[in-house]
């Protein structure tokens, strides 16, 4: 970003080469990738992904400053933020990373593209942004400047640190499928806490590797209700990168799961911004395992990659032998045979780009090596 929004995303890490426009491009090398499709990018694929979510968003911003030139509120909150991004950088970087920035810039967008078009409680219309279109102040990027979303826990254990905002206040222009819980009491808060805590002490001294990733990418923890019936819930949303959203299912183990699970969709998500692995879907629908409906390629590309992590989960814990064993084995050999299944259904499905085609091979490949 500059004063004028005609140079976004220069000098950011991870940016190599260059366009005929002018503009960086994020080059991911193949045994990155690989890696990526393998779920064990770690920290440095956290780091390359991180660069294209900041030119993505500073690109958004720009969107907006030049399709609303006269919203004062806006520009002078735009052009605040490019006076961070000189004097300093981290702190630009987390306003830019705050994870519902995403989608409040795209619905902007949208709802000011369709204008008085708009459908007024539709799922494209300004009621999504809670009334009319606000650029500026306290509802819109002035809003990201300042406001703030929740405490942020200071989680360490043998030396990896993890320090997550538990999100019960901010925002949330974000749809994570469930009623978000919130906000939460001083009591609700300690018991997220030591509820995170046990988890990370669980991530760390049995999935260091995930929970390496987990600590760079994830920035926002956003609590869910459980479901109608009781059961523990979590979900990622493709425009919120950097949050997981989770009910507390009151056991450590599915709480460190829930977060390897919806964080390899974050991670995905982001990757799918920068390297198409499928064709847009069609009207073409296949069988997903582990759901009832049928879904359609990239949904299903989404349930597969997230369920690569659950099946290295359990094989790790299966390994530790510290959660009972049979239990282990069973939710290990389960996972294991419906990630593969569906894996194969991706290969043979004719909707995978060639770099979607290699990265469900390493995919695949990566299931099969585990417990071997």
């Amino acid at each position: 970003m500059t004063g004028t929004g005609e140079a976004v995303a220069a000098g950011v890490p991870g940016a190599r080469g260059s366009g005929g426009d002018g503009l960086p491009r994020h080059v991911l090398d193949r045994a990155t990738f690989r890696a990526i499709a393998g779920a064990r990018g770690g920290p440095e694929a956290v780091r390359l992904l991180r660069a294209g979510q900041l030119s993505k968003r500073a690109l958004l911003l720009v969107a907006l400053r030049r399709v609303a030139p006269r919203d004062e509120g806006f520009r002078e909150a735009y052009d605040e933020l490019c006076a961070l991004q000189r004097s300093d950088r981290v702190r630009w970087e987390e306003v830019l990373l705050r994870p519902e920035l995403d989608a409040w810039a795209a619905d902007c967008l949208r709802a000011l593209a369709l204008g008085p078009a708009a459908p007024p409680d539709g799922p494209d219309g300004p009621a999504r942004l809670g009334g009319p279109v606000r650029l500026g102040g306290p509802d819109g990027l002035g809003g990201f400047l300042r406001a703030g979303a929740g405490p942020v826990l200071d989680l360490e254990c043998d030396g990896l640190r993890w320090t997550p905002v538990v999100d019960h206040l901010g925002p949330r222009r974000v749809d994570y499928g469930r009623p978000p819980a919130g906000p939460l009491s001083t009591a609700e808060l300690r018991d997220w806490e030591d509820q995170l805590a046990a988890a990370w002490e669980i991530l760390v001294r049995r999935h260091r590797g995930h929970a390496a990733a987990v600590a760079a990418c994830v920035a926002a923890v956003v609590p869910l209700h459980p479901a109608p019936g009781g059961e523990a819930v979590s979900s990622a949303a493709r425009r919120a990168y950097g949050a997981v959203a989770t009910s507390l299912p009151g056991d450590p183990v599915l709480l460190a799961l829930a977060l390897v699970h919806e964080f390899l969709h974050v991670q995905l998500g982001a990757l799918l911004d920068l390297v198409p692995l499928h064709r847009p879907n069609g009207p073409a629908v296949h069988h997903a395992p582990w759901r009832p409906d049928l879904r359609p390629a990239g949904a299903l590309l989404q349930g597969t990659y997230a369920h690569l992590g659950v099946a290295s989960f359990w094989c790790a814990e299966s390994a530790a032998g510290v959660t009972e064993r049979e239990r282990a084995e069973r939710e290990f050999a389960h996972w294991r045979a419906h990630t593969l299944t569906a894996a194969g259904t991706l290969l043979e499905c004719g909707e995978l780009t060639q770099d979607g085609m290699e990265f469900t091979e390493e995919l695949a490949r990566s299931v099969r090596a585990l417990g071997g």
